[in-house]
């Protein structure tokens, strides 16, 4: 029976795709103020402005291709049950063969009702329109989770955390929650691997490696400590 790999993933795996997002330090992306685009409140005040920002956000993400610490990732379940959990709306882990992914904050290639959020569509192309409607007749909007909306997937992915037989964290900071959270949920005995450029405050936790890297370097670093548990 495999064992399970568990990896929480942040920006910075997809930053190596060249795909820019969010971060916290001004409160800007990509020039917008994130709560003019990224909140309920401004979907209110102004879905067109919304729907153009998270169009022009898909097709760069359709445009980006996996990288290598993707392709890495989706290796790994030759030897083990790999369960990622990523915080970005972008498809890059599917892309690069992962058949286990859990979206805390939606995929940017789907639509959602406005009306009800578990009505979710894949998108034809890389845009929604305004004036396309789910079969409620509402319109849709992107499927994603913004600011001060719930994250649904979360208590699903704390038990699929529970469940770690080695963890491994890419690219976040551990600043956003409720995300941040989930490596408290990892079995204190389990080998925690932390991969980023800037390794986040993490010396409070047990058997934790850290590899001060980018995702495509320290990812395939830890894939080889892995294997050779095999």
């Amino acid at each position: 029976m495999k064992r399970t790999v568990v990896v929480l993933t942040g920006a910075g795996i997809s930053a190596e795709s060249g795909i820019r997002t969010f971060r916290d330090t001004d409160g800007l992306w990509e020039g917008y103020n994130v709560m003019d685009v990224a909140t309920p409140e401004a979907w209110r005040r102004n879905p067109a402005l919304v729907q153009q920002f998270y169009n022009e956000r898909r097709k760069q993400v359709l445009g980006a291709n996996p990288n290598e610490a993707h392709i890495q990732l989706a290796t790994l379940e030759k030897y083990f049950d790999v369960q990622i959990i990523t915080q970005n709306i972008d498809d890059l882990h599917e892309r690069a063969g992962s058949t286990n992914v859990t979206h805390l904050h939606g995929v940017i290639t789907y639509a959602q009702s406005d009306l009800n959020s578990s009505l979710i569509y894949p998108i034809i192309g890389d845009e929604i329109q305004m004036g396309s409607l789910c079969e409620l007749g509402s319109q849709l909007r992107p499927h994603v989770v913004w600011f001060g909306e719930n994250v649904p997937m979360i208590e699903q992915a704390a038990a699929i955390c529970s469940k770690a037989d080695f963890f491994i964290l890419i690219g976040t900071s551990l600043a956003v929650y409720p995300a941040a959270g989930l490596i408290d949920f990892v079995p204190v005995n389990v080998p925690k691997y932390i991969v980023d450029k800037k390794i986040p405050a993490v010396d409070h936790y047990r058997h934790v490696v850290k590899i001060e890297s980018a995702a495509t370097e320290g990812v395939k670093e830890v894939a080889q400590q892995l294997i050779s548990h095999v």
